[in-house]
């Protein structure tokens, strides 16, 4: 008489597990989505503490690498170095 099982485990109790994990997941999502905003990643997609290249030494790479010759460098380098 006290092991009577019916009715506990079976049907539908996992649907309440899964209401309350929705439940605290959406709060978490939003307060997430809060701290990225607040830090700056709206348009951002490089990762935290990377910066990204300066004209400047994308232009050297690409000239290292043989991509542009010396005078498309030199041109482009004057042009940057007036902005």
């Amino acid at each position: 008489m006290w092991m009577n099982y019916e009715g506990y485990g079976m049907g539908w109790h996992w649907l309440g597990w899964l209401s309350m994990a929705f439940f605290w997941l959406i709060p978490i999502l939003l307060v997430l989505a809060v701290v990225k905003y607040l830090m700056g990643g709206r348009g951002s997609n490089a990762p935290v503490g990377e910066k990204k290249p300066d004209a400047l030494a994308v232009l050297e790479e690409r000239y290292a690498r043989g991509e542009i010759n010396r005078e498309e460098y030199l041109q482009k380098r004057e042009d940057l170095k007036r902005d």
